[in-house]
């Protein structure tokens, strides 16, 4: 449901959108619809969003914010980022509240995935 104020969709650059689509269909099972060449959509996600062709990528390194998956078992998700091909950038550590690892996309894209304490 739309809610005023507060975030609604997410949209993020990618070189490859084929190759994104495959990996997050592979890792997390994502689907997408597609809008053209340049666009598509995601469903599945937990957040509507989406991605756009751009030679870009998005990294705390340069500043962009960092989209935090959930993850119900850290380990066996890690596995399947690296199996679909995801780097990983940061390998598992615990922060105040939890565990989780960074990776990055076939568009270079940092993301990050965190479970609770085990």
């Amino acid at each position: 449901m739309n809610q005023h104020g507060k975030i609604n969709y997410v949209e993020m650059p990618a070189r490859d959108i084929a190759a994104t689509k495959r990996f997050f269909g592979a890792a997390f099972g994502w689907s997408f619809v597609d809008y053209g060449p340049e666009y598509t959509a995601l469903e599945n996600a937990g957040l509507d969003g989406g991605f756009f062709k751009s030679e870009q990528s998005a990294t705390t390194s340069n500043g962009s914010v960092l989209v935090v998956l959930y993850s119900d078992n850290l380990n066996a998700t890690l596995q399947q980022v690296k199996a679909a091909g995801g780097a990983i950038m940061r390998e598992v550590f615990e922060f105040p509240g939890g565990r989780r690892f960074h990776f990055s996309d076939p568009s270079g894209n940092e993301f990050a995935v965190w479970s609770e304490p085990e």
